[in-house]
């Protein structure tokens, strides 16, 4: 083999060297670029799914402020028709011992009379 050759060939080793090595730089560039776009899509994911539980969150503390209210009103209401009916039993209690009482002296004195018709 002579000189020539051995040059040749050296050239073309290196040569295909390098365009393993630029391949191989490309492989990983490219590899880079892909990792970057998945890191970024994975972060937009992320984060959309992040806005979605603090928009889900916020709807859920702003439903159980509006429960709060409602139960607030029921509870207004409830305290407002209790006051009505024990004003309402105190009005009838009072009634029936007005009534007891009239029919009591009532009887009492259809018993004097029955008393002092027939003694």
């Amino acid at each position: 083999v002579n000189d020539e050759e051995l040059k040749k060939r050296i050239a073309e080793e290196l040569a295909l060297e390098r365009a393993r090595r630029d391949s191989e730089a490309q492989k990983r560039r490219l590899f880079g670029k892909l990792l970057e776009r998945e890191r970024i899509s994975s972060n937009e994911h992320l984060t959309r799914a992040i806005l979605r539980e603090r928009a889900a969150a916020e709807e859920e503390r702003q439903k159980a402020h509006r429960f709060a209210k409602q139960l607030e009103e029921k509870d207004r209401e409830l305290k407002k028709h209790d006051a009505y009916y024990k004003e309402q039993l105190a009005r009838l209690e009072e009634r029936s011992a007005q009534f007891y009482k009239v029919t009591t002296e009532q009887y009492q004195k259809a018993a004097d009379e029955v008393s002092a018709r027939f003694k």
